[in-house]
């Protein structure tokens, strides 16, 4: 219903909508070319090896015959046809011929990997709703309350223009890809589950899915569009200079709603970026059991967060505070879903109270606060990350400190169906 609902409302307004989108994955040139695969891999991770190859295999020859009509018709190459047809094979298959924990886990896994797909397709129509919601931006606000953080945006936006196009490329490779480093975790968290015939209590796609459904509330509540668009070159006319990177723009000791146009999102705050590549950051730390994860897929976490963070500051897509509201609110999401065995006690609503308190008051002190925040940055700038890194600190002391069995006892295994 939610997808009709908004397919009619896209239609309405003259954009595509996500039954349209979806409609394009199977017959014609998919909206994306990685995620579609992504949907596939985490779908096959419910089903035996032998399966796997064969849905693979069939995914990877449908893309190519439509490789070769899209070509031969002078059409530009893409792929993900394959996997989004072979994975609605794969889920009637499982529902109409499997029986018992077989088909159980093939349809979890499926439903997991269509929801990946779908969520996106949500996504695009959301962005479309925030324009329409925010006619008028809030970067003016923003760009102040940055004074507090040292401008990182306009500082690592000169920092990558020196660097050159090499590292421009890896980091912009890095920033739109994140679904493949996603995927890589959740594929490795998952891959016991055929031969246990257990699911992980808790797991990434569980975390993606939850921040991609609250956090883009946020950009209702604090409509912005980032630093490129309202201080740089990508404003359509409508920019308040052209002061990013090169220039910091002065104190505006009177901060006003700025008018935007129809077009550019305005999914800044929070950014959601930095809240999912945390995401994967700390899912690489432990394996679901609780035992230390590979040292390769831990630099993989690792480097994946760093390389999001430069590209968002860098290519001016957020001010540092988004950043810093994006961390908040994914250490606050972890914090309900982790370790659901542990059940509901008074350190898990401390914890989640602590962050949606900390997100309120971040939220609230860069409206209303943002000319202070600029004239005074230094006691400010070490509010807000004070801010941060106690909550830091009270997240790893609940979930990742060696006495954490003290804070709520486990009553439950680590895996449970």
């Amino acid at each position: 219903m939610l997808l009709i609902a908004l397919q009619v409302f896209a239609a309405l307004r003259g954009f595509e909508g996500p039954l349209e989108s979806l409609w394009h994955d199977y017959v014609s040139t998919p909206k994306s070319m990685s995620v579609p695969w992504a949907g596939l891999i985490l779908a096959v991770v419910g089903i035996s090896w032998r399966r796997r190859v064969l849905a693979v295999g069939a995914a990877v020859a449908i893309d190519l015959v439509w490789v070769a009509i899209r070509l031969s018709s002078g059409a530009s190459f893409a792929v993900g046809n394959g996997p989004v047809i072979v994975l609605t094979v794969l889920g009637v298959v499982a529902l109409v011929r499997w029986q018992g924990v077989e088909r159980r886990d093939a349809l979890h896994a499926v439903a997991l990997g269509a929801l990946l797909i779908l969520a996106t397709k949500v996504s695009d129509v959301w962005l479309h709703i925030t324009v329409l919601a925010g006619p008028s931006v809030f970067d003016e606000y923003l760009m102040l309350a940055d004074h507090a953080l040292g401008d990182p945006s306009w500082v690592l936006g000169r920092v990558l223009d020196a660097l050159g196009p090499g590292v421009y490329a890896v980091l912009h490779w890095v920033y739109i890809e994140l679904p493949v480093a996603a995927i890589v975790v959740a594929v490795w968290q998952l891959r016991r589950v055929v031969s246990s015939r257990r699911w992980p209590s808790h797991y990434l796609v569980r975390t993606f899915l939850v921040l991609g459904l609250l956090g883009p509330v946020v950009y209702l509540i604090f409509p912005v569009v980032g630093p490129m668009f309202a201080f740089g070159p990508d404003g359509h006319g409508l920019q308040l200079g052209n002061y990013w990177p090169g220039v910091v723009a002065p104190i505006d000791h009177n901060p006003m709603p700025l008018a935007f146009d129809t077009e550019t999102p305005r999914n800044c705050m929070p950014s959601m970026h930095t809240a999912w590549a945390l995401s994967v950051f700390l899912h690489t730390r432990r394996d679901t059991d609780g035992t230390r994860a590979p040292r390769l897929l831990r630099w993989i976490g690792t480097f994946w967060l760093l390389a999001t963070l430069a590209a968002t500051l860098g290519f001016g897509y957020h001010y540092g505070v988004d950043l810093v509201a994006g961390a908040v609110l994914c250490l606050t999401v972890e914090s309900a879903l982790r370790e659901p065995e542990r059940g509901w006690g008074l350190f898990r609503v401390r914890l989640v109270g602590l962050g949606l308190g900390l997100l309120a008051a971040l939220l609230l002190t860069y409206r209303y606060l943002a000319v202070w925040m600029a004239e005074y940055p230094v006691p400010f700038g070490t509010l807000v990350l004070a801010g941060l890194a106690a909550y830091a600190v009270a997240f790893h002391a609940t979930w990742f400190a060696e006495n954490r069995e003290s804070v709520g006892a486990r009553t439950e295994p680590e895996f449970s169906v």
